[in-house]
């Protein structure tokens, strides 16, 4: 399988890296500034799984793209989504499928009106990792997992080949027939940690220690699985061990949107809590907790583009 990584950063530097590791056909598609550090220091990966560094990794830039893939791997942030589209144009061919990683919903949409949903799968990954000062890719947690799932039942065994791979470099992957849902149980997750965490700007131990905080982020959460159960996505009962991270007084979690906050970085406030917000705009349901942790994003982010 020829396989596109869309850049070679925390998320898809890591999978591509250990894909690359084990032998398989892996090009990153990167801008010039990452090609030229590839090129010196090669693809460092730093892990509790083991350090690895990959000696000039294949890597192409968009205005050098002209070959057709099998897969695109799209790990993109959202706001970066509609330059990555006109990126990747040209390794679309007849066959190719890609995989988007990127948080929520909203890409799903965007991504079906420019290559059509038949090869546009749902995917979402669970790692903790970030680029160093010099750029590494050091990850955080040993946990990786990734599921992926066709939308369309014609391209699952793509999906499940594409599992096997990514189980050979000891990813905990899964090939699913319900993508969508567990699209949404993420989502709701996400969510109801992103909106109390910056809101509060601080971890969901201190806001629980906090008075009224653990009525706050269960009124959060209540406000997440109810537009979940309106658009016909309820969580299972499985996730009732997810939710539980959100109910330990001790705990240091924090949502990722709030560690950009602090470093002063761009955020996905319409993709996680706007279009959480939309879709219960939708279904005609309260969700005031929700419209207050998106406005404080949306001043966030207004108040950064005043300062650029």
């Amino acid at each position: 399988m020829k396989i596109l990584v869309v850049g070679a950063g925390a998320v898809g530097g890591y999978f591509g890296g250990r894909l690359l590791q084990a032998g398989h056909d892996i090009t990153f598609l990167v801008r010039e500034q990452r090609a030229q550090e590839l090129a010196t220091r090669g693809l460092v990966i730093v892990s509790p799984r083991g350090d690895v560094t990959l000696p000039q990794p294949p890597t192409v830039r968009a205005d050098t793209l002209n070959t057709p893939f099998d897969l695109i791997l799209l790990s993109c942030k959202a706001y970066d989504l509609a330059s990555c589209i006109a990126s990747i144009r040209p390794a679309v061919g007849p066959a190719t499928v890609i995989v988007p990683l990127l948080n929520g919903l909203q890409h799903l949409a965007v991504l079906d009106a420019e290559f059509g949903p038949a090869r546009v799968f749902g995917g979402l990954c669970q790692i903790s990792s970030t680029l160093n000062a010099q750029r590494d890719i050091v990850q955080l947690h040993p946990g990786q997992a990734m599921v992926v799932g066709a939308r369309d039942a014609a391209g699952q065994a793509t999906a499940e080949a594409f599992v096997q791979l990514l189980r050979s470099v000891d990813v905990d992957a899964r090939a699913s027939t319900q993508v969508l849902q567990d699209m949404w149980e993420k989502w709701v997750f996400i969510t109801a940690l992103a909106a109390p965490t910056t809101l509060m700007r601080t971890a969901v131990g201190p806001i629980l220690q906090a008075p009224g905080g653990a009525d706050f982020i269960q009124a959060l959460v209540a406000e997440c699985l109810a537009v979940a159960a309106a658009h016909g996505h309820a969580p299972g009962p499985g996730f009732a061990s997810r939710l539980a991270l959100l109910n330990d007084r001790d705990s240091a979690l924090t949502a990722s949107m709030l560690r950009d906050m602090q470093a002063g970085q761009r955020i996905e406030a319409d993709a996680i809590i706007g279009d959480m917000v939309a879709h219960a705009e939708q279904a005609g349901i309260a969700v005031p907790l929700l419209k207050l942790a998106y406005t404080n994003a949306k001043a966030y982010e207004a108040t950064r583009a005043a300062a650029a």
